[in-house]
């Protein structure tokens, strides 16, 4: 018992360790974490010398985390879980009613759907009812009142005073290191649906010199990530889908706007309930410094 009581699992730690896996390294953990490299890995070294065994694999072109390390993410994400959920459930306050959520694929296939479930959990009295579209679809459904509000999708520079900036990512023109692209005529394009914003802009401005044929279409980024690595063509992709062999392309096609992820709410939706998700999405995601897709 007093060798248990001697280790301890900072939750700060924890999420640190955690963040590292989402974001790929520390660099980027601090980077989304808001702290410098140099505090993240020394709580990561406090929890090591707590634990008495390395989590990080420090070796070149080794694994990111030792088996150790492997072992208490699972639990990590667990522990946070419940920790940051019993934070709320005892300074929640009674809400009630009924809401209409927007998401995105994009969005709709991250741990947001845990935030959701833990929202649901503590405000058993609260309907949420979710309607997963394309960000155009969503505005344009925001516009007629159909939803109280959504997470959508924007370039940078189209972020609204209103509106709630979860993060932001970056977007690139990718292709297979295989895929040959002609040096005379239409560059091979797999495209998004119409409603999607990325392809509009692809055709409309973001070709400069070059020609695009679209050779694929689909409103599925796993679709699109697919045709990527199977030398199809070139796309249009934000940081977290880059799978497999891509490589980003800084040649031949204008450089895309970053990207934000934003809460926007219909111009008159204001109530109790939609003030508490919008606060707990914003507080979960800018602690963990983004989404991380599920699975």
């Amino acid at each position: 018992m007093n060798e248990l009581n001697s280790r301890r699992l900072e939750i700060d730690a924890l999420r640190a360790l955690s963040a590292i896996r989402q974001h790929g390294g520390i660099t980027r953990a601090a980077v989304a974490l808001g702290l410098s490299q140099s505090a993240v890995s020394h709580k990561i070294k406090r929890l090591e010398v707590s634990l008495d065994c390395e989590l990080l694999g420090r070796k070149s072109g080794g694994p990111m985390f030792t088996a150790a390390g492997e072992d208490l993410l699972d639990y990590a994400g667990r522990i946070l879980g419940l920790h940051d959920e019993a934070l709320l459930s005892l300074s929640k306050t009674p809400l009630a009613g009924r809401l209409a959520l927007g998401l995105t694929e994009d969005t709709a296939c991250t741990d947001l759907a845990r935030i959701l479930g833990r929202f649901r959990r503590l405000h058993p009295n609260v309907s949420v009812r979710t309607k997963v579209r394309m960000s155009l679809v969503l505005r344009a459904m925001l516009e007629r009142g159909e939803l109280d509000a959504a997470i959508v999708q924007v370039f940078s520079h189209e972020v609204r005073p209103t509106d709630v900036v979860l993060f932001r990512e970056d977007l690139h023109w990718v292709k297979h290191p295989d895929l040959a692209l002609p040096q005379d005529g239409p560059i091979p394009f797999l495209s998004f649906d119409d409603e999607c914003f990325y392809r509009q802009w692809a055709l409309d401005i973001g070709q400069a010199d070059a020609v695009l044929e679209t050779v694929f279409e689909c409103s599925s980024a796993a679709g699109i990530v697919s045709a990527v690595n199977a030398t199809m063509g070139v796309a249009l992709l934000s940081d977290r889908h880059f799978r497999g062999e891509m490589q980003i392309m800084t040649d031949r096609l204008p450089p895309p706007p970053s990207l934000a992820y934003v809460v926007r709410r219909a111009r008159k939706s204001r109530n109790p309930a939609l003030d508490s998700l919008v606060r707990e999405i914003e507080t979960d995601i800018g602690r963990q410094g983004g989404l991380a897709l599920a699975g």
